[in-house]
């Protein structure tokens, strides 16, 4: 039998290169698909010994069952298939085959958790919570505005920059995942709070660009903003667990609750795919669910 595994490396060697150079994605994005694509590989050179332009649909789909086999979780199942597909459409994109063996396979259906929404209320009495007599008061009630007004990741809120603050046309730019930027409009609330925060700090590290600092005038970091959710919601008697991420998905649910489009939530969000955006269907509300539909078709 001949031994197909340099086929595989040489190959996988191009597709992660497509994905750094024409998907843009992130590193940590990247290094995920191809630790899949080798395990996936590993599989197919031992159970059947072929080059990527042989692999059928049939070999795919028992790979499937040894994942379900070695009780591989729904959603690790879903995102391997998810890698797959993407590897060969790489291939197709390539000429390399003429058609993708993996275009007609289904992924298990994952059950997905919504984390606990948070209502106005209560985002406006973890807010107030805050003590502004301080700078570090003013940042922080800045942050959490920022958070709940603009629904970022916290990542997005950490990298932050002075020169993306674009008050005089009422957003902000936001560098989200795979370094695609997008606008977001900002609240007046917000934007208030940003800039009282700006003031003080100007005079504490001027040279600095990132906007929210520690005391040191260095960057937060993601375990900073945490800590400064976890207290302010302690200090206003919230019990429900709650992380940056809480904001983020009540910011997209009290938009949809108001009648916004999913295509929109999706935009604002940064979603690439409507499918993410779809968890929020968890709302009862039929408009939504429909205009769900109507776009699933468009695409």
């Amino acid at each position: 039998m001949a031994d197909y595994t340099k086929r595989w490396q040489e190959i996988s060697r191009g597709y992660r290169s497509h994905m750094r150079l024409g998907k843009h994605l992130s590193d940590n994005t990247i290094e995920s698909y191809m630790r899949d694509l080798a395990q996936f590989a590993h599989y197919i050179l031992r159970m059947y010994d072929v080059p990527p332009k042989k692999v059928e649909r049939e070999m795919i789909e028992h790979y499937m069952g040894w994942l379900y086999d070695n009780n591989k979780q729904k959603s690790s199942q879903a995102r391997a298939l998810s890698g797959i597909k993407s590897f060969f459409n790489y291939l197709l994109l390539e000429e390399l085959i003429d058609s993708s063996p993996a275009e007609f396979i289904e992924a298990p259906k994952a059950h997905r958790h919504l984390p606990d929404t948070l209502s106005i209320e209560e985002i406006d009495r973890i807010i107030n919570s805050i003590d502004t007599a301080t700078t570090k008061g003013v940042r922080d009630r800045a942050i959490l505005e920022l958070l709940y007004s603009c629904g970022l990741r916290v990542s997005e809120l950490c990298n932050l920059k002075l020169g993306d603050l674009l008050f005089g046309e009422g957003c902000i730019r936001v560098v989200g995942k795979g370094n695609k930027q997008r606008l977001v409009p900002v609240s007046s609330i917000a934007r208030e709070r940003i800039l009282l925060y700006k003031e003080q700090r100007k005079a504490a590290t001027p040279s600095e660009d990132t906007l929210f600092l520690n005391n040191r005038g260095k960057r937060l970091t993601r375990v900073m903003i945490f800590t400064i959710i976890k207290q302010a919601a302690q200090r206003a008697g919230i019990e429900k667990s709650i992380s940056p991420h809480t904001f983020r998905h009540s910011f997209a649910t009290h938009l949809l609750e108001g009648g916004a489009n999913i295509r929109q939530v999706q935009e604002l969000l940064g979603h690439e795919n409507i499918l993410t955006t779809e968890i929020y269907t968890h709302l009862d509300n039929r408009h939504l669910r429909e205009t769900l539909e109507e776009h699933m078709q468009l695409e």
